[in-house]
């Protein structure tokens, strides 16, 4: 079987080109990989023939390949994306002026069962190699002739799955996201989402190369979080916000908290203030999501009236926005990735 190529760091890709080729040659098997979104090794022109026969005869590159591609009406593209073993997981790219966003997942599936999210539905299938996460921004970048080195791309890990119960892969993608020889990302432009795996936060925190952090709050209190986070009932709300308290922000850096607005449920005033209050002395900020409905999720889209209330009382002690809703006309918008097939 063909070893894999993507997902290698620079040290691993010197290994598999043998103790007889000069650094320079794994430098530019980096670049040919991770710059220039090579498919096959063949078409790698600045190795030398021979060294691309050998390489072909023992190693692919190990891009994913397109299932289907949907395109919204608002440029949001949601990408259906086929892995070797034949499994698929979905990437977005939501462009905007100035700047391009792309969601990537990091599991097949998700075991975190969220009550408002239809990935949750899925269950969890297998987590995915640090080559497959990463493999998800090339696609989509050369689909799409970005260079996320040159320009404002932004990487969000907020796809399918809960990243930290895959941390060490995420990491390791995270490492070659930010690489000079590799993605050429600044971590700056790199965030992973998580429900409150409250101990990975915490293993999180103590590397040195590591994407921003987002938690996934939903509830302003313990109660109600179990009803729609059942994962509280492991990590209790008041020891997820410790884990917050507690986590080492660089000097450019603020949390940030993603609300996810359920009518009825958890968008009252009252729930506003309290949610102030969990987040006293936080350096952060808090995006709001008003509910992207879809089949078997059975909460509703809160009025734009109380969801403006909400993040009017927010915005009186840290920063606030409302996230504009991308893609929901393909089931690309946050919560609704599930391989919805269209017509």
């Amino acid at each position: 079987m063909a070893q894999v190529l993507l997902g290698l760091e620079l040290a691993e890709l010197q290994a598999v080109l043998g103790p007889g080729q000069p650094a320079y040659r794994a430098k530019q098997l980096c670049n040919a990989i991770y710059r220039q979104f090579n498919e096959q090794l063949s078409s790698v022109s600045t190795l030398p023939l021979s060294l691309r026969e050998d390489l072909e005869k023992r190693c692919a590159i190990g891009l994913p390949s397109l299932d289907r591609r949907y395109d919204s009406t608002d440029g949001t593209r949601r990408y259906l994306l086929r892995l070797e073993d034949s499994r698929t997981v979905e990437a977005v790219l939501m462009p905007e002026e100035g700047r391009d966003t792309i969601c990537i997942s990091t599991q097949v599936g998700c075991p975190v069962n969220c009550k408002f999210c239809m990935t949750a539905l899925m269950g969890l299938e297998r987590n995915l190699t640090a080559g497959e996460i990463v493999g998800q921004v090339l696609f989509v970048s050369r689909d799409n002739q970005l260079v996320p080195s040159d320009r404002r791309v932004n990487v969000v890990m907020m796809g399918m799955g809960e990243p930290l119960l895959n941390l060490a892969n995420v990491l390791k993608a995270t490492r070659l996201f930010t690489d000079a020889e590799g993605v050429g990302l600044s971590p700056r432009r790199i965030t992973v989402s998580t429900a409150g795996i409250v101990p990975k936060i915490e293993e999180l925190g103590r590397e040195l190369v590591r994407p921003k952090l987002a938690i996934s709050l939903n509830a302003s209190t313990e109660e109600q979080r179990c009803e729609l986070m059942p994962i509280t009932r492991k990590y209790h709300l008041k020891d997820l916000m410790q884990a917050c308290r507690a986590y080492p922000l660089r000097p450019w850096e603020r949390l940030t908290f993603e609300y996810v607005l359920l009518k009825g449920v958890n968008d009252s005033d009252a729930d506003a203030r309290r949610v102030v209050r969990l987040l006293a002395n936080l350096k952060a900020k808090v995006n709001l999501i008003a509910l992207n409905p879809g089949p078997g999720i059975p909460f509703e889209t809160p009025d734009p009236g109380q969801v403006a209330s909400f993040q009017a009382i927010l915005r009186r002690a840290l920063p606030c926005y409302i996230r504009k809703p991308r893609g929901r006309d393909i089931f690309a918008a946050c919560g609704q990735l599930q391989r919805v097939s269209l017509q």
